[in-house]
């Protein structure tokens, strides 16, 4: 009976011990819009002290470039006036973060992945060079942690109801262009990144930002055909990708708005084997210094903090030898 109760308490404490081996991160990410045009004046210092109170290890921001003067809607003459982004080592060295990538930047708003571990770059996205433009970018970088290798996807999505570069903007806008442009530069970033790797459902990926478009899954919260093209970018995904939609697999038709008004457009997509890591995820409510609210002092048409409210992903990954 002794030699029982010891093996029970043995076989216990080993599993208490695999489980405190687990590395616990937390990923934040958030569409700061305008580079935190919000707390611009204020040197960023709410923006920092309310990172710093996540306690976030890496850190995914949509709209990483400041682009116009405090609280106005007029543009730096020149990108030599930006603080954003070429200083995001200093910023994010105030919250903890020595390392910083910026992924494919070829216009006012790139996304920056901040971390406590390294960073490499994988791929800048930009599109092919001729057909197809990434508008704001997208990257593929890669962090170690505990031996894993984490995948991080960042995108932020072409955000008018017209195509880009749209001849006549408003025939665009009734055939649904801004959409179908969406749908393929999401195509685009998939071929260039989770779908050049074969087994890619049993590695540790994840694909985050700034979407523009709802998802089909939420449809029950929109008054859209169910054939409507505004869905086309996540229904591409479903269909041709192993990624899972990290906040519906939690909250299912407890809808989540991601944004100040009634929409989901900022997702986090995960394979299943990071899915399977994940402890915790959620999205902001619009209260305290993130209450969403347009300028009030009418010198711009932009809101504080943000149009767009953070995810925090929370996973544990078991360390590799």
């Amino acid at each position: 009976m002794k030699k029982t109760f010891l093996w029970i308490a043995l076989v216990a404490l080993c599993t208490q011990l695999g489980a405190q081996e687990k590395k616990a991160v937390r990923l934040l990410y958030w569409n700061i819009q305008n580079g935190m045009w919000s707390d611009q004046p204020n040197n960023y210092d709410n923006f920092v002290n309310f990172v710093k109170e996540q306690h976030p290890d890496i850190c995914v921001w949509c709209e990483a470039a400041s682009i116009y003067y405090n609280h106005t809607a007029t543009g730096y003459k020149s990108k030599d006036e930006a603080y954003l982004p070429s200083n995001w080592d200093t910023l994010a060295e105030r919250y903890g973060h020595p390392f910083v990538y910026l992924a494919g930047w070829r216009d006012n708003y790139p996304q920056v992945i901040t971390s406590k571990f390294p960073i490499r770059n994988v791929k800048r996205i930009l599109g092919n060079g001729d057909s197809l433009i990434v508008v704001h970018g997208a990257g593929w970088a890669q962090i170690e942690i505990e031996g894993n290798v984490l995948n991080l996807v960042t995108l932020h999505t072409w955000p008018q109801a017209y195509a880009y570069m749209a001849k006549d903007v408003e025939q665009s806008k009734a055939e649904h262009g801004g959409d179908k442009y969406r749908a393929v530069e999401m195509q685009y970033i998939c071929e260039s990144t989770i779908l050049t790797v074969p087994q890619v459902a049993d590695e540790l990926w994840m694909m985050m930002g700034d979407f523009n478009s709802p998802s089909r899954v939420d449809s029950a919260h929109y008054t859209y055909e169910a054939d409507s093209p505004r869905y086309l970018v996540h229904d591409y995904i479903r269909a041709n990708t192993p990624y899972r939609d990290v906040i519906y697999d939690r909250y299912g038709n407890d809808f989540q708005t991601s944004t100040g008004g009634q929409y989901r457009i900022d997702f986090v997509y995960a394979t299943p084997c990071m899915e399977e890591c994940i402890t915790f995820a959620r999205i902001y409510k619009s209260e305290g210094w993130l209450n969403v609210v347009r300028d009030p002092q009418k010198l711009s048409n932009f809101y504080h903090p943000s149009d767009h409210l953070p995810i925090v992903v929370d996973f544990e990954l078991q360390p590799k030898k």
